[in-house]
This record gives structure tokens, sequence and C-alpha cells, in this order.
């Protein structure tokens, strides 16, 4: 189905109420070898949602504050549930604790745990990328995984405990188009982990060292998460031992700095290119339980919808050159 023109019309005005909102959060250092490469990593992503166009919050940076940077983040959270429509991207910088029960993002002051960000967040609705870059934080992969949101964890588990490298490289990755594995000029969330968790096992390797950390993805909602082993470049091709589904489509959707290409593309057009592909994908996956011939004629009927939408979209972005 081609979109009405009318529509695309009154859509094209949500261009400034889709510019994302980018909130990060740097915790308690801990050490002071921890500090410098902490607000590097911070910059990196601020200088990042600068060339988006996005807005920027930073919390734990600070000398001073009237507020906790407890009561800073809820606060900046139940902010942003009024934008219905741009994604968040909420990036958490530092170290971690698991004590068994309950893991913890270690700020400034009073630490926020699982249990209460996975409250946090609840009300927003609109897609969330989260990029957990702490040690420990794997439990809140399974806390905070929910449909149209995308987890990044840089462990596991909540036992890998030592300081974790991924926040170096998945903030160093975002300039970084050799992290662009399907080269349309930009770096998807799932690009960002799959570069990151394959620079921090080489970085253990260059040292002749166990690895502490193992990154998951969870872009499904099953809070199982999927690791950077499973990917054949941008699709994910092993399959889990009990048959979960793997993730990645989602991700894959969402990179904050766009290419030009995607900043021409109209958010109706967008939207609606994203939902076929996923469903494309939802497609390859049920391959083998598909009659064939049923198989191919949806995959046809996807790809000429497909088809349709960019040639609309190339003479939409011609007409305004």
């Amino acid at each position: 189905m081609i979109m009405p023109v009318l529509m695309l019309g009154m859509l094209f005005a949500t261009d400034a109420l889709e510019r994302p909102s980018v909130v990060v959060v740097v915790g308690a250092a801990g050490a002071s070898e921890f500090e410098t490469p902490f607000a590097q990593w911070a910059a990196r992503w601020r200088d990042a949602t600068r060339s988006a166009g996005g807005s920027y919050t930073a919390i734990g940076q600070a000398e001073s504050a009237a507020a906790s940077d407890r009561d800073l983040l809820k606060r900046t959270l139940d902010a942003e549930v009024a934008r219905p429509v741009a994604p968040l991207w909420l990036v958490l910088i530092g170290h971690g604790t698991f004590d068994g029960r309950e893991a913890k993002f270690n700020l400034r002051g009073a630490d926020v745990s699982d249990t209460e960000l996975a409250e946090w967040l609840k009300p927003i609705t609109r897609p969330t990328i989260v990029f957990g870059c702490f040690s420990a934080s794997g439990p809140f992969l399974n806390k905070l995984s929910r449909r149209d949101r995308v987890i990044v964890t840089a462990t596991r588990s909540g036992s890998e405990l030592n300081a974790a490298r991924f926040g170096r490289y998945a903030a160093e990755a975002m300039a970084d188009l050799s992290a662009d594995l399907d080269k349309d000029g930009q770096v998807s969330a799932l690009e960002l982990f799959l570069a990151a968790s394959g620079r921090v096992e080489q970085s253990y390797k260059d040292q002749s060292r166990l690895a502490t950390e193992h990154a998951l993805l969870d872009d499904n909602g099953d809070a199982l998460g999927t690791p950077a082993s499973f990917f054949q470049g941008v699709r994910a091709v092993r399959r889990a031992r009990d048959g979960a589904p793997l993730d990645g489509a989602r991700a894959r959707q969402f990179a904050l700095v766009k290419s030009r290409r995607e900043r021409a593309l109209p958010f109706a057009l967008r939207q609606r290119r994203d939902m076929l592909e996923r469903q494309l994908e939802d497609l390859r996956d049920a391959k083998d339980k598909i009659d064939q011939t049923q198989y191919y004629k949806q995959v046809e009927a996807i790809a000429l919808e497909l088809a349709r939408l960019y040639d609309q979209a190339h003479a939409l972005d011609a007409k305004d050159r």
C-alpha cells in the first residue's frame, strides 16, 4: 500500500519531534584512573548527539548539583515521557554491582537498581535504546527487556564484576565507518554492539588474558539476549539451543547519526520501511515452517512494496532538490 500524499505531508512536520534524546549518565568512577576515560566516552556520545541534531543530557559530571545524580536521572526520564515519537538513547557509563538478587549501577551517592530503572522506564512507550556500559550489567537486560526496546549490556551476567571496557569501544565506533557492516553510510545500534564486542574480545587476546566481560543484545523483548558471536555481518546465523528467536533485526534500524539518505526519507516512509523489513526477517526465520511457494510469494510481495516505497522516496527527494 502506498502512503497517501496528504498523510506524508502531515508527517513531514514530525521531523522536529523525532530528533533523538540522548541521556548519558556517568557513574561513580571509584578510582581516579577511570575519571578521564569515562569523561572521554561521554564526550563522544555528546559529539554524536550534536551531529544527529538531537538533545543531549549529561548526568554525573557536574561538580555540584542541587539534586543527587539518582534524582536527576529519574527527573530526566520523567520528562522524556512527554516525547512520544523520538527515540531515546540512555547510556550508562561506569561500574556496577550484583549481590545475587539485585544488580545496581553505581552513581555518586545512592545507586540505581535494575528494578528501579525498569520502573522509571515503564511509562516511556517510544523506541528506547539502552547501552549498559558497566560491569555486572547483565541482570539489567532481564529487567529492562520490552517490546520496542534495544538493550545492550557489557556483561552477560552479574558475576562479571571487573571494570568493563565495552563503553570505550562503543563510544569510539560511533564515528568509525569501519563499523558500518551493511555499508548504508551509518552505524546502527546493532553495529555499535558488534564492533564494541569484537574490539573488547581482541583487546583481551592482545594481552593474552581471558575476557572477563561478554556483551549481550536484546531487541525482541524476550529478556534472553544474543552474543556477538551469533552474528555473521548484521544477521544472527546461529540458533539458540532452545530455539528461542534471535535478536538484531530491530537494533539494526536505529542509528543515532543518520546518513544523508536516511535523513531524506520522510518519517512515514521510514516507519513503513522498518515494519516491512521486520516482516521480512520474521519470514526468513520461519522459512522452514512455511510452504515454499507461499514463502516466496510473501517475500515477493514485501520486496515489491519496499521497491515502491523507495521509488516514492526518490521522487520526493528529487522534488525537494
